[in-house]
């Protein structure tokens, strides 16, 4: 049967549309500082990171007591800031910048999740070195996942992530290279 009049003609040859759906994204990226010790040490790493994000960060805190390194259960000893959506693609943009858009192939997981680390903050584009903060770096971890991710974290009814839905260390790859121009070192 032929198509109606004014109808295009189907094309055996016409391409797929990808399902916007299924394209990965990044779920939320974690900027973090550890100094080791609360007081200045920790106050200049806020303030690093508050100029680096633009985000209030928050303190990290310990885990256990460890008298070797004299620290106690419960005290700040970092400081760290969550950034989602457009804010956590905008940052990463910056920050492979800083990194002359290179990342380590080992730094990207199975799950398609990555994180590296910034040596200062002055490698970012506009930042002066301060000499009353010093020198200070960052490591960043990045959480990646497809629409429909939240399956495991919703209140009700939380189930596993089918693997649909789950990114592969390929699919990030490919993410990386189209959105931000990363070349992956391997």
């Amino acid at each position: 049967m032929s198509a109606p009049a004014g109808a295009p003609a189907p094309s055996a040859a016409a391409p797929k549309a990808e399902n916007p759906h299924r394209q990965v994204r990044v779920l939320k990226a974690v900027v973090n500082a550890g100094v080791g010790e609360s007081g200045e040490p920790l106050s200049k790493a806020q303030r690093v990171l508050q100029m680096v994000t633009g985000q209030k960060p928050i303190a990290t805190r310990s885990h256990s007591t460890n008298r070797d390194f004299g620290i106690r259960k419960g005290q700040a000893i970092g400081a760290k800031v969550t950034l989602r959506g457009p804010a956590a693609v905008e940052f990463l943009g910056r920050a492979f910048d800083a990194r002359d858009k290179q990342l380590d192939g080992e730094s990207v997981d199975r799950n398609g999740n990555f994180s590296f680390g910034v040596a200062d903050y002055t490698d970012f584009a506009g930042m002066k070195y301060d000499p009353a903060i010093g020198i200070h770096g960052m490591d960043v971890a990045v959480e990646m996942g497809r629409a429909g991710f939240r399956v495991r974290n919703r209140r009700h009814q939380a189930r596993p992530v089918p693997r649909r839905l789950r990114s592969t260390a390929e699919d990030t790859r490919e993410y990386l290279r189209r959105t931000f121009g990363v070349t992956i070192v391997e």
